[in-house]
């Protein structure tokens, strides 16, 4: 198989060069050439930039497949499709859960939950807006190539690499070992999907030629919150406990706490019967705890300090207790 990668050397993109390269395909990068330029040296690179709607390396050659996996607003996918035409057989498109209106996502939902409006008159990536814009990606998509347009709707990714840093956060905080302070309920349901499954996934949809939506969630059991914690420790090695303290007073932002989407429950049954694997919970995090450790563990921008956990911890021993039923 031909094929290119529009970004292909940062997390996802890198798993699905990766996975591709293991199958012995031919792998052609589209990007500006900035993200870890020295990895896959030996492969072709196109130099171009979706911001500023350069496409002209695009203009010649012929793929088998592509895998956008880095288009967010509609107009890169535009531009991306009008360079090239009908020089690529299949156009697989990374989309996001986040496509999905809230209020149909009850436990166990699938690829045909109802979708949000899509959102054309801005290009600024926000709360608000990045689910409608992936929306009219996907719509653009499937009106141009049809029956040769796959969708993959990516949940919460982890494993090594991980530009975001989410999950890593409680791998390294459960390595620690302790008592942990949780700013949410241990008990809310939580989904992660190891980046190399989804990168399996999307090389399997290509080779298949397969059309239609597939959701990219895991771990193949489901877990919560804590759970995903524990196991981190088990991983790690070490012992810890969870101690949940009052959400007000926390970072702004704390990795997988979100008690108010019930988008954590959604099934994978498609995808898992289109063939992506189900990377143990445990063994994510191993590995992750070994790249963290690796590249020195450098510093996140959410969740806890040490020194807001100690007293976080702190103020939830000293806290009145709840009066008697």
């Amino acid at each position: 198989m031909r094929l290119l990668v529009l970004g292909g050397t940062s997390f996802v993109g890198r798993a699905i060069v990766e996975d591709a390269l293991r199958t012995g395909a031919e792998v052609t990068l589209f990007g500006r050439g900035r993200t870890n330029p020295d990895l896959f040296p030996h492969l072709t690179r196109l130099i171009g930039d979706r911001a500023t709607g350069d496409y002209s390396a695009l203009r010649a050659g012929s793929w088998d497949a592509v895998a956008d996996v880095s288009g967010y607003v509609p107009r890169h996918v535009r531009q991306a499709m009008d360079a090239l035409g009908d020089r690529v057989g299949r156009y697989l498109f990374i989309s996001s859960h986040a496509v999905y209106e809230s209020a149909g996502l009850a436990p166990g939902s699938d690829e045909d939950t109802p979708r949000r409006a899509p959102v054309r008159d801005t290009e600024e990536l926000s709360e608000a807006t990045y689910g409608p814009l992936k929306v009219a990606c996907e719509d653009d998509v499937l009106a141009r190539y049809g029956t040769r347009a796959t969708l993959v709707r990516p949940g919460k990714v982890a494993g090594p690499h991980d530009s975001m840093d989410t999950f890593t956060y409680w791998v390294r905080r459960a390595a620690r070992g302790g008592r942990v302070a949780l700013p949410a309920d241990p008990a809310q349901p939580v989904q992660v999907v190891d980046s190399r499954d989804l990168a399996r996934l999307v090389v399997r949809l290509l080779t298949d030629g397969r059309p239609g939506a597939f959701q990219a969630v895991g771990p193949a059991e489901p877990t919560t919150l804590g759970e995903l914690i524990e196991t981190c420790a088990r991983a790690a090695g070490t012992e810890i406990e969870i101690v949940p303290v009052p959400p007000e007073g926390a970072p702004r932002r704390f990795p997988l706490v979100r008690p108010d989407r019930p988008t954590q429950q959604r099934s994978a049954a498609r995808a898992r019967a289109a063939g992506m694997p189900a990377t143990p919970l445990a063994v994510t995090a191993a590995d992750v705890l070994a790249w963290d450790r690796a590249r020195g563990e450098p510093p996140l921008p959410f969740g806890y300090t040490p020194e807001e956990e100690l007293a976080a911890l702190a103020a939830r021993m000293t806290a009145p207790a709840p009066p008697t039923p």
